[in-house]
Order: structure tokens, then C-alpha cells, then sequence
């Protein structure tokens, strides 16, 4: 038997574009959460739509660990950039995952999880290696085909970025939220509400795992003025082309 991998997103609009690619699809109903397995690329995998928030991403991640016992997971999804250098339409491949908002202090450092010692969680290097060629692959390749939405959308020449992504239960949406974290976490690349957490348990599951995102705006007050648009235009069959084009190139276990 092969590699089994588990793809997963916060939205529908982020896996629509792969579940029409799944071939041989079948569902199951677990917690509240449909599990679409199947074949995409010569792959056994696992497509399922997690819900919002690091909560919601925790549970998904554990139940395809544990009930689905999948090899590998690849969280793809939107983000908003954080980076003066990081624009929307931007692809970002985390190297490291943070909770911005975990505050256990004085018990605690800030940032830092309780009883693990660490704050910043690695993603699988080979793995997110192998996601960064696809992404810059993947965008020469896809360019002309998107090329008309993207400059709908107002997006130019998209680029790949690698480094830490920051999570948190609070959509970050307002320039004071954004500097706020920028003056605190620096180094952060981008901000989004499931990525840390996904990391954590992977991390206590032993599981590789790797976050993909497109930025879909700049999280302050001039926040994507047409979010489904982008999503079902852009970030989507941006997202999916480099998941496929990443499937393609690993060898058959």
C-alpha cells in the first residue's frame, strides 16, 4: 500500500477545486466533518474541509491521524500578509508555526504552549522543500492561465515566500492589529487562525506536515475588498495546481 495523504482547509472555497480532481471519491461522516477519500495523481489521499480556527484545525488533524492514519498533511488555504515585501497573491510555505495569541505568562513565557517548551513548531523540511519548488513551479506554470484574474484582482507577478506563518482565534483586520503584531513577531511572514495548531498536534502525533497559503490581503483596514472572488479565482486553483504539481513528483511508496 502507498502513501496516504491528507489534504485539509479551513473553507470549501479553498478544496473545491481538488475535490473536482479526486478521483474514485468516497465519504464518511465523522464529528461533524466529511472525509473525501480517493486518488488525485496516482496518490491515496484525504480531502476534508476542517472549519475555522485553531479548535476546529486541531480536531481535523487528529482524527487523520489517528482514524485515517494518514502519512503526511498539507494545510492550504488564505492568509494575510504581515511583510511590507509579501503581497496579495503571494504564496507563502511555512517553515514555522506560532500561536500570537497563547499568553500563559508569568507562568509561561508569551507565545510559549504550556508544557512543551517551545513556542515556534517546525513544519517537515523535506516536505516544505518539496512544496516551495512546487509553488515556484506551479506559478510559472499557471501564470497564463491566471493571468486574467490576477489582474482582475489587481495582483502582479505573484512570488513564493518562506518563513514563519502566525495563528490565532482572532481574524486580524485593522492596521492597529497588524502593526501590533509586526512590532511583536517581526519575523512573521503571515497571519492566519489554524496553522499552529494543526502544527501541535502533528508535532505530538509524529506526523510530517507543511502549511501552504495565498495571501488574500494585507490583514488591516484595506483587507480584500472581494474575498470569495479571490478565493474562488485565485487562491483556490492556485493552491490545487501546486498540491498536484507537488503529487506528481513523489515516488510511489
Amino acid at each position: 500500500m502507498g502513501l496516504r495523504f491528507a489534504l485539509v482547509a479551513a473553507l470549501e472555497e479553498e478544496l473545491r477545486t481538488l475535490l473536482a480532481a479526486l478521483q474514485s471519491p468516497v465519504t464518511e461522516h465523522h464529528a461533524g466533518r466529511a472525509f473525501h477519500r480517493g486518488r488525485l495523481d496516482g496518490h491515496e489521499v484525504v480531502l476534508v474541509r476542517s472549519g475555522i480556527g485553531k479548535v476546529a484545525a486541531a480536531t481535523t488533524a487528529l482524527l487523520l491521524a489517528d482514524r485515517y492514519g494518514v502519512d503526511a498533511l498539507v494545510f492550504t488555504g488564505v492568509a494575510g500578509a504581515l511583510q511590507p515585501a509579501a503581497s496579495i497573491g503571494d504564496v507563502v510555505v511555512a517553515r514555522e508555526l506560532l500561536q500570537h495569541d497563547m499568553d500563559a505568562s508569568p507562568l509561561f513565557p508569551r507565545h510559549e504552549v504550556p508544557l512543551t517548551g517551545r513556542s515556534h513548531f517546525p513544519t517537515d523540511a523535506d516536505l516544505s522543500d518539496a512544496l516551495a519548488r512546487a509553488a515556484r513551479d506551479a506559478l510559472e506554470a499557471e501564470r497564463i492561465g491566471l493571468d486574467s484574474s490576477f489582474a482582475a484582482l489587481g495582483i502582479d507577478r505573484p512570488r513564493v515566500h518562506e518563513g514563519l506563518v502566525v495563528s490565532g482565534d482572532r481574524f486580524v483586520a485593522t492596521s492597529l492589529e497588524r502593526t501590533a503584531l509586526r512590532t511583536e513577531l517581526p519575523d512573521a511572514l503571515a497571519v492566519e487562525m489554524e496553522g499552529a495548531a494543526v502544527a501541535q498536534v502533528c508535532l505530538d502525533c509524529d506526523l510530517p506536515f507543511a502549511v501552504l497559503r495565498t495571501l488574500s490581503d494585507c490583514a488591516d483596514d484595506s483587507a480584500h475588498v472581494d474575498f470569495g472572488r479571490f478565493v474562488a479565482e485565485v487562491a483556490g486553483p492556485l493552491g490545487a495546481a501546486i498540491v498536484r504539481t507537488w503529487l506528481r513528483r513523489v515516488e510511489p511508496a
